[in-house]
C-alpha cells in the first residue's frame, strides 16, 4: 500500500511552547517521515507521509498539541508525493 502524504496546519498558541518538539517525537513514535515547521503567520506546518492510520493518530494529537499550546485550528490537506527526509525532523528556516 502506497504511503499518503498530508499537509497540516495547526493554529493557536502554538509558537514559542515547544510544539515542534513534542510533534516531531509523536511523529517519529508513529513512524512517520517528514517535517515539521513554524510559518510567518504564526500557525505550525507539518508535512508527512505514512498510512491513513498513522496520519490520522498525529491529526488526533495535534489537537491537543504540547502540553503548553492551545491551538484552535487543525487543517488538513493531501498533498502529492514529494521528496521528504527519511525521519521526521524539525525545520528551522
Amino acid at each position: 500500500m502506497a504511503d499518503n502524504y498530508w499537509r497540516i496546519l495547526v493554529s493557536g498558541r502554538v509558537q514559542g511552547v515547544s510544539f515542534r518538539a513534542y510533534t516531531q517525537r509523536e511523529a517519529i513514535s508513529l513512524g512517520l517521515s517528514g517535517f515539521v515547521r513554524n510559518l510567518s503567520d504564526g500557525r505550525v506546518e507539518i508535512i508527512a507521509t505514512g498510512s491513513e492510520a498513522q496520519l490520522e493518530s498525529l491529526r488526533a494529537w495535534c489537537v491537543t498539541g504540547s502540553p503548553a499550546a492551545k491551538v484552535e485550528d487543525v487543517f488538513v490537506e493531501p498533498v502529492p508525493p514529494l521528496p521528504l527526509p527519511n525521519d521526521f525532523v524539525v525545520r528551522y528556516e
